[in-house]
């Protein structure tokens, strides 16, 4: 029984060991954290910008504000794969390169995933409360994407307020 327990706390002390030269060394590889630069900021009410730059830059822009512990690996590369992804599916801040069709489905596809609670990531919002979306902000969103292209509704609403 001795031996037993000796044996397993050997192994448990070369595992823990090697745990932390792995963890040592995770920090060695490199993680692009990069921002690239900003195209043409997305045209938009105040409302709905404050929403997106809230819930949505850190991961759909180039304005992401990477926080210490995405310097820390082996969470640095998840999290520097969630905002590549992120970037990849949509940017806010390549918004102008996008045809007015590729806007407004990526738009409906915004707004459905944050109806079904897919957007933000939930492992995002433990770490980031701010960034969940009220049934308030999702309104905003609805209205300014019902607006887009068409007349009246949210997409005429900042024109009127600097008329004030």
């Amino acid at each position: 029984m001795k031996l037993r327990r000796a044996t397993v706390m050997k192994g448990l002390k070369y595992a823990g060991i090697a745990l932390v030269a792995f963890l040592v060394l995770a920090q060695f590889v490199p993680v692009d954290r990069s921002n690239p630069a900003v195209g043409q900021q997305i045209e938009a009410p105040v409302e709905v910008a404050a929403v997106l730059e809230r819930a949505c830059y850190d991961c759909h822009s180039n304005e992401t504000v990477w926080p210490a512990y995405s310097r820390v690996a082996p969470v640095s590369w998840l999290v520097a794969r969630d905002v590549h992804e992120g970037r990849e599916h949509l940017n806010y801040s390549t918004w102008e390169r996008y045809s007015a069709e590729e806007r407004a489905e990526l738009m409906e596809e915004t707004l459905e995933e944050v109806a079904e609670g897919e957007m933000p990531m939930k492992p995002y919002l433990l770490l980031h409360p701010e960034a969940k979306l009220s049934a308030e902000d999702l309104a905003i969103l609805r209205a300014w994407t019902r607006g887009q292209g068409a007349p009246g509704d949210y997409a005429h609403r900042e024109d009127e307020e600097s008329e004030d």
